[in-house]
């Protein structure tokens, strides 16, 4: 079944009477599953999930260190409650005992979707025209397994925004270039970190097939493509001075996903695990404006009622496809498996897993 045929089954297949239900019998109801499917039930949640959805998760996280979770775990469900390719990277690693499915289809990723697998090979047929036998392509994890699956068929490696520095230090022992997919700001964030002067960073635009670039072809150490975290993006240097003259006692964290110029003006970048343990870790009363998702944020602030926590942003929303993710969906997939009847699937096939298990083994080992 192809990825639009489950996600017409999912939006058109919920029952009515699910998102009927009050807040109350729903989480009954999700209760009850997990106590009747017992140690053969594993949910992973992800940081950007709603308070109501992560409450029921047995485990939080960022994507890859929940799909980790997810292989480690003897469970035989993993309902996955994230977007499609964090559920795709925890079928990569698990078992081919333990299943993998995703309460709502239609809960994918913006930035993943802007490198689909037919534009990544016509970029690389035009850049190694170009250039020759000198790129080495490094995808985010916040990508599709098809995307994964060919950086590990070229020889490339995943990264994190944790390890993302560690990750393009070895990429450059490699190769002279990189072709780093599909976030554009963690790439140019990461890259000008380890000392490569902007001038020698371009961007490959996916939908005009064309290379931006002002200079000597030969000048070029890193490609970036022309993606982008909607979430992230919102982030702008309007914000920081706001901040800046508002509450000048604010220390300002963002996430690399951020634009550069942001993350310039700003007091601290770094994943999603760093802005966690920054703000947990910081002294009573300490002040703080967050650049990321506002799910996490809002937690973040529940969590945190010893400082003062605004969103770097005021405007912000919620990230849209992780919101998909809601407490009807989770019932009905919980309720389906319990009656031996699951829905939403996620399935890798098998060339695609072994190639992007090399992309991904290539980082987990360093």
């Amino acid at each position: 079944m192809s990825i639009l045929q489950q996600l017409k089954q999912s939006v058109s297949q919920i029952p009515e009477g699910y998102k009927e239900m009050s807040d109350e019998a729903l989480k009954q109801l999700i209760q009850n599953a997990k106590t009747e499917l017992g140690n053969d039930l594993f949910i992973p949640g992800h940081h950007y999930q709603k308070d109501d959805v992560i409450a029921f998760a047995d485990a939080r996280g960022d994507s890859l260190e929940l799909a980790r979770k997810s292989a480690e775990t003897p469970a035989k469900h993993i309902v996955f409650c994230g977007v499609h390719f964090m559920a795709e990277t925890a079928d990569i690693l698990t078992d081919d005992d333990q299943n993998v499915y995703l309460p709502d289809m239609r809960a994918g990723c913006s930035m993943a979707d802007m490198a689909n697998i037919d534009q990544t090979e016509i970029a690389w047929d035009r850049l190694t025209d170009m250039l020759g036998d000198t790129i080495l392509p490094m995808t985010y994890v916040n990508s599709t397994a098809a995307i994964k699956a060919f950086v590990g068929k070229h020889g490339g490696a995943t990264t994190t925004s944790s390890n993302c520095e560690s990750m393009m230090t070895w990429a450059l022992t490699q190769k002279e270039r990189i072709m780093f997919l599909p976030d554009q700001h963690l790439g140019r964030n990461t890259a000008y970190n380890l000392g490569i002067p902007l001038e020698q960073m371009a961007v490959w635009d996916p939908i005009l097939e064309t290379l931006i670039f002002e200079g000597d072809l030969d000048d070029i150490k890193v490609i970036l493509w022309k993606g982008h975290c909607s979430v992230h993006e919102n982030f702008t240097v309007h914000n920081v001075e706001s901040v800046r003259a508002e509450h000048p006692d604010m220390t300002i964290i963002v996430h690399p996903e951020c634009k550069r110029e942001v993350v310039a003006l700003s007091d601290d970048a770094g994943s999603t695990r760093h802005i966690i343990q920054t703000i947990e870790n910081a002294p009573a009363g300490s002040a703080w404006a967050i650049g990321t998702e506002m799910n996490l944020v809002k937690r973040l602030i529940d969590e945190n009622p010893d400082k003062h926590i605004i969103s770097l942003n005021p405007h912000m929303c919620p990230c849209l496809t992780m919101n998909r993710i809601d407490l009807p969906h989770l019932a009905w997939c919980l309720d389906s498996l319990r009656q031996g009847e699951p829905i939403n699937p996620i399935t890798v096939d098998e060339t695609t897993s072994e190639q992007a298990t090399m992309a991904l083994e290539r980082m987990l080992k360093r």
